[in-house]
């Protein structure tokens, strides 16, 4: 029996499975049943709320919800997590680059050209299919698909990422991304340079209105999106920068740098023209250092986190990758003033 005060607090309710159930407060009334949810701190992510909503585990009243239903003080909200489904996605030997790995969870040096979580039409070669061979029992918060993933990494970005191997592992890190506490550096390269040598960029990112593979600034339902900028060197055409995410936006990076004038290198999707090199002559020794470049000139460096049970500080660090660091040393150097 579930009794008041274990809704008020949203203590686990007795029987089999995970159960929650909280009574609204007169505090609590007109708040979105996504957002209230969201708030007790339980569930990894908006998503997965959404998708406890949509396979009718979130009962109001004892009678199903939508995500935007308000909610009026003193109504019962349950929900009951179901265990997670068989994995379908199969396990697959691949080899992993991990530089840190504990009963908790794990740092991988994810390498260009590998999909983090599979998708349709890309059901094999991904991250999570050498994670389910190498640790056989992951968090299953993050769905069939996803499971013990934190975050993401583009495909063509290379780097470091942490992958939660349980659900409390899972949850607390799910908290740190989303308090902004996680420390994330990149390092990438782009087309011109900025004036100044650090800056700061705040604008929204949401789905392009037109181009629906696209992120914009220029969006119906955007989301607040930070990115810090340094550079570490200038050359004749390219600047190379670091970046520190303040927020951790689908594309961010790309998306604020191209909106700036400053494409990553090697982006095709927010390039433009530029991403072809076609602003350089074809004999430019700098369109013969980049032609081999069939990635994004983007690496993430550096991943600093609390650590979910022992609350220590963790900091990793991955250079960037030879096939990166040789095209930036072939690169044509700014003339000194």
């Amino acid at each position: 029996m579930v009794t008041p005060q274990d809704k008020a607090e949203g203590r686990p309710a007795a029987g089999a499975g995970k159960v929650f159930a909280w009574i609204v407060q007169a505090s609590d009334g007109g708040m979105r049943l996504d957002k209230f949810l969201l708030s007790k701190g339980r569930f990894a992510s908006r998503h997965q709320i959404q998708k406890l909503i949509e396979n009718g585990s979130v009962r109001v009243d004892g009678a199903p919800a939508k995500p935007s239903s308000r909610l009026r003080p003193l109504q019962e909200i349950h929900v009951e997590i179901p265990p997670p489904a068989p994995m379908q996605t199969p396990a697959e030997p691949i080899p992993l680059d991990v530089l840190y790995e504990d009963e908790d969870l794990l740092v991988v040096n994810k390498p260009a050209g590998m999909v983090v979580h599979p998708a349709p039409g890309h059901t094999r070669d991904t991250l999570v299919n050498a994670l389910l061979y190498r640790c056989r029992d992951l968090s299953g918060i993050g769905g069939e698909l996803r499971p013990g993933i934190v975050h993401r990494l583009d495909k063509q970005t290379s780097g470091l990422l942490v992958v939660a191997k349980g659900d409390t592992a899972h949850l607390a890190l799910s908290k740190q991304f989303k308090a902004h506490s996680i420390l994330r550096e990149y390092v990438g390269l782009v087309h011109g340079g900025p004036g100044e040598d650090h800056g700061r960029v705040e604008a929204t990112i949401g789905r392009h209105l037109t181009e629906r593979k696209k992120m914009s600034s220029r969006t119906r339902r955007g989301r607040h999106a930070v990115t810090h900028w340094q550079v570490e060197r200038r050359l004749e055409n390219f600047t190379l920068l670091r970046f520190t995410l303040q927020t951790g936006r689908t594309h961010q990076i790309r998306v604020h740098m191209a909106e700036q004038g400053y494409p990553i290198v090697g982006d095709l999707l927010y390039g433009g023209k530029r991403s072809r090199l076609h602003h350089l002559p074809a004999t430019h020794p700098d369109r013969k250092a980049l032609a081999g470049l069939d990635r994004f000139f983007l690496h993430a460096e550096l991943l600093g986190f609390e650590h979910p049970r022992s609350g220590a500080d963790l900091r990793f660090s991955c250079p960037l990758p030879d096939e990166l660091q040789a095209i930036f040393h072939s690169l044509t150097p700014r003339e000194k003033a």
